[in-house]
Order: C-alpha cells, then sequence, then structure tokens
C-alpha cells in the first residue's frame, strides 16, 4: 500500500513537473533570424519581421524592445491573431504594439473569424494596417518589392487569378499566406522570393519526431525562400513540447 502511494506521488509530481514545463515553453518568447540573398552583389536590406498565430498570447514588450533595434521595414501578421474567447482589448494591445515597430500588413487566419471579420478589420484599420485579402501592396522604402498577401479559405473564397493579377508589375515578390497548402497554388505563377506561412503550430505538442503536422522550417527554394513558422502562441491548450514558439526576422540581400 505505501509503495502505491509512493508511486502514485511520484506519478502526479512528474504529470505536474510536465505540465509546467509545457507552460513556460508556450510562453517563451523565441526571435529567429533569417538571411536571404536574391542579387549576387546586393547594394540594399530589407528587414521583414514575421509573426503568425498568436492566439490568446499578450505580446512581450521585451519582444518590441528587441525589434524596434532591428529596423523593421515591414511586419508580416500571418492570421490567426485571435480565437473565441480572446477579447478585442487585446487584440488591440497586440496590434498596436506591432505597428510600432514598423509598417504593418495582415492576412486573415483560420480562427479569426471566432471573434468576428468586421471586429478584426475595425483593429486592423485603427492601428492603421494593411490587410491583404488576394492583394498585393508596395514594400514601404523598397518600391521594388511587393507584398502579396491571400486570405485563409475558411474567411471566404481565396481569389486565386485576383492576387496573381495584383502582383504584376514587381520585381520581387514576397507572399504571404496563413495555411502553407496555399503555397502550391500560386508559386509556381508568383515566383516568390520570399514565402511566409503559419498554421501549423509545428504539430505544438510532439512526441520526439512525431506530431500532427510538422516542424517549421526556413529553407532556400528554387525561387529564393520559404519559410513555416511554429508561430507565437497556442490553440486550445496553451502548452507546448518539442515545437518552441517563435517568430522571425528575415534580412533581405538584394
Amino acid at each position: 500500500m505505501k509503495k502505491a502511494k509512493t508511486a502514485g506521488i511520484s506519478v502526479l509530481l512528474s504529470a505536474i513537473t510536465t505540465l509546467t514545463y509545457m507552460y513556460t515553453l508556450a510562453n517563451r518568447n523565441r526571435l529567429l533570424t533569417h538571411t536571404l540573398s536574391i542579387d549576387p552583389t546586393p547594394t540594399k536590406q530589407l528587414n521583414i519581421f514575421f509573426i503568425s498565430d498568436i492566439h490568446r498570447r499578450t505580446i512581450s514588450p521585451r519582444l518590441i524592445d528587441e525589434l524596434r533595434t532591428r529596423a523593421i521595414d515591414a511586419v508580416i501578421v500571418g492570421g490567426d491573431v485571435a480565437e473565441k474567447g480572446v477579447p478585442m482589448e487585446r487584440i488591440l494591445h497586440n496590434m498596436r504594439l506591432l505597428s510600432s515597430v514598423g509598417p504593418l500588413f495582415y492576412i486573415f487566419g483560420n480562427n479569426d473569424k471566432e471573434v468576428g471579420r468586421k471586429n478584426i478589420l475595425q483593429v486592423m484599420d485603427e492601428v492603421g494596417a494593411t490587410v491583404l485579402v488576394d492583394s498585393t501592396a508596395t514594400v514601404p522604402n523598397h518600391p521594388r518589392f511587393g507584398l502579396c498577401g491571400l486570405q485563409d479559405r475558411n474567411n471566404g473564397t481565396v481569389d486565386i487569378n485576383k492576387a496573381i493579377d495584383s502582383a504584376s508589375g514587381y520585381e520581387y515578390l514576397i507572399l504571404a499566406v496563413h495555411n502553407p497548402s496555399l503555397f502550391k497554388k500560386v508559386e509556381e505563377q508568383l515566383q516568390p522570393k520570399l514565402s511566409v506561412a503559419g498554421h501549423t503550430h509545428g504539430g505544438q505538442i510532439r512526441f520526439g519526431p512525431w506530431g500532427l503536422q510538422d516542424l517549421g522550417c526556413f529553407q532556400i527554394t528554387k525561387y529564393g525562400a520559404k519559410l513555416i513558422s511554429n508561430g507565437y502562441g497556442t490553440t486550445k491548450l496553451p502548452l507546448r513540447l518539442g515545437a518552441k514558439p517563435e517568430c522571425h526576422v528575415v534580412e533581405v540581400h538584394y
């Protein structure tokens, strides 16, 4: 009986320790830096900050302080700034912080509709963000770059032809989507120098190499580079294991 009780206490303590670790991991601030050169003799640099899948998290002021030292040219928010139950005040607070770093561009994620498309648009309007719905905008101070954003299919029909048409005339393109499954639908036509996406959370909770989704990655492609992020926040459970939270600065040399 005593051995069983001791074993039970040991299991309970192990569970508490594991859950504490998973919760702590999920709330880390992890800023990764990636470098991409698209010209053999580059003379300029474009700094992109990409963050996706904020969900219920409150963005850390320390992260913002770090970004303000990086001369960010554009902030891309790759969808899922919220989910059901997230107060609008928190979303507005987070977007105000991000807009203080640099010009803000936003694309809809699949969970954003849970707090209302109209509410999200109101927040973005208040902070002066550019909302990209199958459309392209010029990157400030870098007129050779167009930023093409496709909304998530859960927020409405994705108009691929509209997005492609909007991207004409730019020397270089950055493609931003929420769900990376959209890449294959437009990459060949757009041939973006940089593609960014979130949505997968890197599986969020993984056991060794096994997870419901692949880990995020930054990889060189035949067009330039592709970034799929583990994301900043969590969904359903505020826990992570084997898939660290992350956000990104991509330094593009051209």
